[in-house]
């Protein structure tokens, strides 16, 4: 089965992805990003200031990535780039990714790519308060990718915002389970697993 995780930036996906690995680990399960199909720098699109924008559904290379999750579904065992921030494409490793009995895919076009989201068995959209989004991304982007405070608020307001409310917003009654990542991750959690038992007969 694959369940999905899908969010806007901040909002935990990968978080919940780690946990939901852990949890169900007895599975096996295959962890499948969508950040690993970013195109090349070179390939995005700038915006009219002339900045790279990666938050179009344009940025990740759509056909490979739904290839490549038919594949898994399939049985059979992918090859793909782990993607790092700001590493050249020659340097980031080739990973193989095997089936399992549970896939959990994570990405922010989850829902918008209408091919990849009918593969999904389960889904879960994060929501989280805007101002507590806006905190994780600049102390994750300002403490581990080394951008400016005015180069983060540049691309929330231009990019991130934008993108939230035209590619994931109106998809976000496609989820069954809507994850509030705010204040009781735990809780919310086990809200989760519960439903995950109900409906999927899901245990760990």
């Amino acid at each position: 089965m694959i369940v999905g995780i899908c969010g806007g930036s901040g909002s935990g996906k990968t978080t919940l992805l780690r946990r939901l690995a852990k949890g169900y680990e007895s599975l096996n399960p295959t962890v499948f990003s969508m950040d690993n199909y970013y195109r090349p720098f070179e390939e995005q699109l700038v915006d009219e200031n002339g900045e790279v924008n990666f938050d179009l559904p344009t940025a990740l290379d759509q056909d490979k990535m739904i290839a490549d999750l038919k594949a898994l579904h399939q049985g059979k065992s992918i090859e793909v780039k782990e993607y790092h921030f700001n590493s050249p494409p020659n340097k980031n490793v080739l990973i193989t990714l095997h089936p399992s009995d549970l896939i959990i895919v994570e990405g922010l076009f989850l829902f918008h790519y209408e091919e990849l989201h009918e593969l999904l068995d389960y889904s879960i959209f994060m929501e989280v308060d805007e101002t507590i989004q806006l905190d994780r991304r600049l102390y994750r982007d300002e403490e581990t990718r080394g951008y400016t405070r005015e180069a983060i608020l540049y691309q929330w307001n231009n990019h991130v915002l934008p993108c939230f409310d035209k590619f994931l917003a109106p998809h976000k009654d496609k989820a069954h389970f809507y994850f509030r990542n705010e204040h009781d991750f735990d809780g919310e959690y086990n809200r989760l697993t519960d439903s995950l038992i109900k409906s999927l007969n899901l245990t760990s």
